[in-house]
């Protein structure tokens, strides 16, 4: 009862979202040249020229709990240098796996757009909202490229937008709207983004109990604006202190759980040639294991009514 209390209090203080344009991006560019995100400068408002709009040829979609991607893909506008996005391999599989078409896909934490950009090449209309505005001027530069498909059926209509705003407060959203929402939210203070620039950051949470409270209204309004027997898919990794190991995807689970949420698939993602391993373990040899895995958790909305009684050891426990 403490905590809820507390999370409506919370509430209170989150900003609201505002739409942003591809004609507020290009007004944006024209001035600057470069965002900075943690501090890495990313360059924005140059012309794309695109040699590849898919993955290699010879790639297949994943059919196991274990992902892994040596080479984090390059395909369109995907580009790793913004530090925390995830492969674009992520978002397509979820949504080959989890939507068709027209379906409408939320990415509420969207970074530097890389699921927007899958929803643009694979036909599906999509909401990215990010507390930081300069992200999604950078989600808005990789949307911004000529694309024509293939697919007969991809539709003509698609609409894809993009919002400031805060994870917690997904005011323009309606209930029950989103097909599938696919998200990587920051890990408990792992990476700043916007270094106390922008306030409401959830990289910025100097405990793992405020952490944790903020996640449950992330997770509470995840489930209020996704659709009856829908997925949500969260990508959450862990962290060591004093040598020890502390398991933030654990208890990120049983905070969606607890609002609701069951879980469908727990896929262990391996990392590859992060940034954090390239400057602080070269050489070096330590007393214990890296880390070198996350975790995919997708939950279902259960559908209104639904019996759970069948899913008791997949539901919260407590």
């Amino acid at each position: 009862m403490q905590i809820e209390n507390e999370v409506k209090q919370l509430e209170k203080s989150y900003r609201t979202m505002e739409l942003i344009t591809i004609e507020d991006f290009k007004k944006f560019a024209k001035e600057r040249k470069e965002v900075t995100v943690e501090n890495q400068d990313v360059k924005i408002g140059n012309e794309w020229r695109i040699s590849e709009f898919a993955p290699p040829k010879e790639y297949v979609p994943e059919n196991f709990t274990v992902w892994s991607f040596p080479s984090r893909g390059n395909w369109a506008t995907h580009i790793g240098n913004y530090r925390g996005n995830w492969s674009p391999y992520i978002p397509r599989n979820l949504l080959l796996k989890y939507t068709n078409q027209k379906d409408v896909v939320l990415d509420q934490m969207v970074g530097s757009g890389t699921t927007l950009v899958e929803c643009k090449l694979l036909g599906r209309n999509a909401i990215g909202v990010d507390v930081n505005k300069d992200a999604i001027m950078v989600t808005l530069d990789r949307l911004n490229f000529s694309y024509t498909p293939i697919d007969s059926n991809y539709p003509k209509d698609l609409e894809i937008k993009t919002y400031v705003g805060d994870a917690r407060n997904l005011d323009l959203i309606k209930d029950n709207s989103i097909d599938l929402i696919a998200t990587h939210p920051p890990y408990a203070g792992i990476i700043a983004y916007t270094n106390n620039r922008v306030k409401g950051d959830l990289s910025r949470q100097r405990t793992l109990t405020n952490y944790l409270e903020e996640m449950r209204v992330v997770a509470k309004e995840a489930f209020r604006v996704l659709k009856y027997d829908k997925c949500c898919a969260i990508l959450i990794g862990d962290t060591r202190k004093h040598l020890h190991y502390i398991p933030i995807s654990a208890r990120v689970l049983e905070v969606f759980l607890d609002v609701g949420f069951v879980l469908k698939e727990d896929i262990i993602k391996l990392q590859w040639k992060t940034k954090t391993t390239r400057d602080r373990w070269r050489g070096k040899q330590y007393k214990f294991y890296k880390i070198a895995h996350e975790h995919l958790y997708i939950f279902r909305k259960p559908i209104e009514g639904e019996k759970l009684s069948p899913l008791k050891y997949s539901k919260k426990w407590h």
